[in-house]
């Protein structure tokens, strides 16, 4: 098999992969994100990192399988995979690797809530006892949206005491008691919900119906000094709004794993703020997460190469 990484970001999945292919014809491939066309002689599958694989792409190769080294596909033409008779496969945000996200997210709201930036520039500066940070406990937090990261999330936030909310489609649905959660909300309701939280996470996928959902109105409805975590995916949120927001200081602060292009520009404005705690899409990037992972899209090529369709298959 002729495996082609789309993009040379993320570099610890290729050697987790290499490590668990089993046949010694395996090939591995990595190229830039934007010359993918001229790489696909000879692929049969494909790994998408961050990049658009679209119908023109598609065509211009044999590919057998388009695998996405995680969850999220939303940057693949599911149309035009079934179309081509295609196959498409992901590997679900569970186990270790909705862990990792959830374990990245409580590093965000803690940084933000002590400002670790002001406390880095205070040791710079020989300060002792600066900045005067917030306590995430009896804090109101909101999972927006309720998937596997948000349960891993809810387990770990209620030890901080912190009082819970979520906003999901269908708050009566049997699957939000597991959560625990304080109060639900619908997505119709939000702004009741919005209204009561001081941390706002997103944990919602990347759809139609979800692109620019965190906008003017919904930071509007955060009371002043709420803070924002995003560790799901940079669309969700409108960027003029969430500059507005951190400008006039409505916002006390964001934590962003994700963004709108990815990498983003290190001279993007919103990077300027000294309440943007930055991290580059790590959120899943850990040794357990990326071993599930690597055994997950190992077996998938091995199920490919005997004829069989792969797990999580959403064309077939």
């Amino acid at each position: 098999m002729r495996i082609l990484f789309c993009g040379d970001t993320f570099p610890a999945a290729r050697r987790k992969l290499n490590s668990r292919l089993q046949s010694s014809q395996d090939e591995i491939v990595v190229c830039p994100g934007d010359e993918i066309a001229g790489a696909l002689s000879g692929v049969d599958v494909l790994i998408p990192l961050m990049c658009r694989i679209d119908s023109t792409l598609m065509d211009a190769g044999r590919i057998r399988l388009i695998q996405q080294w995680g969850a999220g596909i939303e940057g693949v033409d599911l149309a035009a995979a079934r179309q081509r008779g295609i196959l498409v496969a992901n590997v679900p945000a569970t186990g270790s690797n909705a862990d990792s996200v959830a374990e990245l997210v409580i590093l965000l709201i803690i940084a933000l809530l002590r400002d670790l930036p002001a406390a880095q520039e205070s040791i710079r500066a020989g300060r002792l006892g600066w900045p005067l940070g917030h306590m995430l406990a009896s804090r109101t937090v909101c999972l927006y949206g309720l998937g596997a990261i948000a349960k891993a999330l809810a387990l770990r936030l209620r030890p901080f005491n912190v009082r819970l909310v979520g906003i999901t489609r269908d708050p009566s649905a049997p699957k939000v008691s597991k959560f625990g959660l304080d109060a639900c909300f619908s997505i119709e309701d939000r702004a009741a919900c919005l209204a009561q939280t001081d941390v706002l996470v997103l944990c919602t996928r990347l759809s139609q119906e979800t692109h620019g959902v965190i906008d003017k109105a919904a930071l509007g409805a955060l009371p002043r000094g709420a803070y924002l975590v995003n560790a799901a995916r940079g669309s969700i949120v409108d960027y003029h709004a969430l500059y507005g927001a951190l400008e006039s200081g409505h916002l006390a602060g964001a934590g962003l794993d994700v963004y709108w292009k990815e990498p983003i520009a290190p001279g993007d404005p919103l990077l300027a703020f000294p309440n943007v705690i930055a991290t580059p899409h790590v959120g899943g990037v850990t040794d357990r997460s990326y071993d599930e992972i690597a055994d997950a899209v190992a077996a998938n090529i091995e199920r490919v190469r005997r004829g069989d369709v792969p797990a999580h298959c959403v064309t077939a």
